[in-house]
């Protein structure tokens, strides 16, 4: 299997060529946000309010984040199932953000969403948390505190694996 390696923020839009079933390796700041981080920028952006980071050219981690054990920089960090997220999809995507990382299959209309604003949707290995923590670099709480695991982090990932599982063209894996 081969793996092309992506430096972000440099190689973002590089994303949006990539096709269904291409292996990635991921190099750089990503964020992760879940289902709350993610309806609360939703709500934000409904109601015309200014947002903590810059969606534009970003890429979110749909991640459940364990506790930071003592000398270490992340716990484990595996991927949450994002069709729990498929409600705040359109409008994250019509920001600007490039992509979202997660794990398991899309509704149909959320796959159209991808298309429409050429985003793509990478899964990562689900039960390999420990092993995808090892990747992160760098991590530290972005904006929400206040949502505890589901707050928003920022992290700096090296050698990330990741396979394109939607790519901008609507093109899905599970098809």
């Amino acid at each position: 299997m081969r793996f092309k390696k992506i430096f972000l923020p440099k190689e973002i839009n590089e994303l949006k060529s990539l096709k269904v079933g291409e292996w990635l390796l991921l190099n750089g700041p990503i964020f992760s946000a879940r289902d709350q981080a993610c309806k609360l920028l939703v709500d934000l952006i409904k109601e015309g309010k200014g947002i903590p980071l810059e969606l534009k050219n970003s890429l979110i981690y749909h991640m459940g984040p364990s506790p930071t054990p003592p000398g270490r920089v992340s716990g484990s960090a595996g991927p949450t199932t994002s069709k729990r997220m498929d409600p705040f999809v359109s409008w994250l995507l019509s920001q600007g953000i490039v992509g979202f990382i997660g794990k398991g299959k899309r509704d149909k209309e959320t796959e159209m969403y991808f298309k429409k604003y050429k985003g793509v949707y990478l899964v990562t290995v689900g039960g390999a948390g420990a092993y995808l923590g090892d990747k992160i670099k760098k991590m530290e709480i972005f904006a929400f505190p206040e949502l505890g695991p589901e707050a928003i982090y920022y992290l700096e990932v090296e050698d990330f694996p990741a396979m394109v599982a939607i790519d901008s063209e609507g093109n899905s894996f599970w098809k």
